[in-house]
């Protein structure tokens, strides 16, 4: 379960400014507390609820294996993003977006693919052997592949969800994961259309400590489902190791254990046969007595 949210911790990063009043969509409404000089101010404690239901559904899906793509191209979240991204260990998209990236993901992991073989060319040395020229252009090409696609480079298959800052921005992303029915989490300030998003959290999208703020809980709620899913698998492998010793120990019976009920039984068997050879011997024995006294 992810940490709670303290609402004033979001007024002191400034989570709470919206956009101009003019420029306000009406379906952000209802998380609009009030207006102040023309400007709209976010309600903060439906913030912190919905900061906290999208933190326990990434949790979730992190636990369950799945990667969370974080997109977000605009000069203020850049480096945050992918700082925090690295530090959940999660792909990111901050370059621009490569269209058909999740629509068309063979050809993205086909182009993915290609920096892998231009890596293993300059390790064989095949690389050597090309003109100085194609030299040059294989870098060119490789460099350009790893500024768009390099963090991307691990995500085999589409993730299990999105997180997005400023989907009035990233719309292409949008549109092509609601078309594959990848759920989306998202920054929404004032001036956007929250039915774009299955998990909206009504937020200031161009404060960098905005931003900051609610990517690093996120983040966190990340690392604490990567958390349980490791521990979860720990576990599961330690009882796997007990259930294969377990026949091992039944098999050498340990001293001080009960015996089971075949083993009773012979020892039952062995003693009645003992007191029948006393018995036999005591008669004879006796036979042997009476004669002498005759």
């Amino acid at each position: 379960m992810a940490n709670k949210v303290e609402v004033k911790e979001l007024l002191d990063a400034g989570v709470h400014f919206g956009h101009l009043t003019r420029r306000w969509n009406p379906n952000m409404a209802p998380y609009i507390y009030m207006e102040r000089n023309g400007i709209h101010i976010i309600n903060l404690y439906k913030s912190a609820a919905k900061m906290q239901e999208a933190g326990d559904a990434l949790a979730k899906i992190a636990a369950s294996g799945r990667k969370i793509l974080f997109v977000a191209t605009k000069k203020q979240a850049k480096e945050i993003v992918a700082e925090q991204a690295e530090k959940a260990n999660m792909p990111y998209i901050t370059e621009r977006w490569p269209g058909g990236m999740l629509t068309n993901f063979v050809t993205i992991r086909r182009a993915v693919k290609k920096m892998a073989s231009i890596d293993r060319m300059k390790k064989d040395g095949t690389f050597n052997t090309l003109s100085k020229k194609e030299r040059l252009q294989v870098d060119r090409l490789r460099a350009k592949l790893e500024k768009n696609l390099g963090s991307i480079s691990d995500m085999s298959r589409l993730p299990g969800a999105l997180f997005v800052v400023d989907i009035t921005r990233e719309h292409i992303a949008i549109k092509e994961a609601q078309k594959l029915n990848i759920p989306i989490f998202a920054m929404v300030d004032t001036n956007s259309d929250p039915r774009e998003v299955e998990y909206v959290i009504p937020s200031n999208d161009d404060a960098s400590k905005s931003i900051n703020k609610v990517v690093s809980y996120v983040a966190d709620a990340i690392v604490d489902g990567l958390s349980e899913r490791k521990a979860s698998k720990e576990s599961k492998k330690e009882k796997a190791d007990k259930e294969e010793k377990a026949p091992k120990a039944a098999a050498k019976q340990p001293e001080g254990e009960v015996p089971s009920k075949d083993a009773e039984d012979k020892k039952a068997m062995k003693e009645a046969k003992k007191d029948v050879k006393l018995e036999s011997k005591k008669e004879t024995l006796d036979k042997a007595a009476s004669n002498e006294e005759e």
